[in-house]
């Protein structure tokens, strides 16, 4: 009997961890990039929402914003780390200007949008994952549509970086 208990509890291990393989296992994914008709730049292009296009002929310029915006991630009264990014302003052609003289307005929309997002937990974990981004961008031009007018096409996040203290 006490031989055949360490071989039972063996068995009993490789059951359990099985089960537990099937239960977690992940989902397949929609598109999966993987496949061999499918290229992970035609799984993005399939997710990513299709823009929405607010001005007639399509030219568009970039007004980036010149300072970065610092994020403070604070967790029992203690500032846990920092999330530092910049953020640009696609709009339409002629624009910039416009976006340039409303900017303190921008940068407080943008602001309230970031804490936001930090007190709710979205800069922890994989921040970065595509579903996080997407939400993020989606407020941030939320907020600018009021502010800039119409002619805005999107808000960029062209850097991004969270430093743990």
């Amino acid at each position: 009997m006490a031989k055949l208990l360490p071989i039972a509890l063996v068995a009993l291990g490789l059951g359990a961890g099985a089960a537990a393989g099937l239960v977690l296992k992940p989902g397949k994914p929609v598109c999966d990039p993987e496949a061999p008709e499918k290229t992970p730049e035609a799984c993005a292009a399939a997710e990513a929402p299709a823009a929405k296009e607010t001005y007639e002929d399509g030219k568009t310029e970039f007004a980036e914003l010149k300072r970065q915006f610092v994020v403070p991630i604070v967790r029992d009264e203690k500032v846990e780390a920092l999330v530092v990014a910049s953020l640009s302003v696609e709009i339409a052609e002629g624009g910039a200007e416009h976006v340039y003289s409303r900017e303190p307005k921008l940068r407080d929309a943008f602001l309230n949008v970031l804490f936001v997002h930090a007190h709710s937990g979205g800069f922890d974990g994989a921040f970065t994952s595509r579903a996080a981004m997407a939400d993020l961008k989606a407020r941030l031009v939320e907020v600018a549509r009021p502010v800039v007018g119409e002619g805005l096409r999107d808000v960029l996040i062209t850097e991004i970086v969270r430093q743990d203290l």
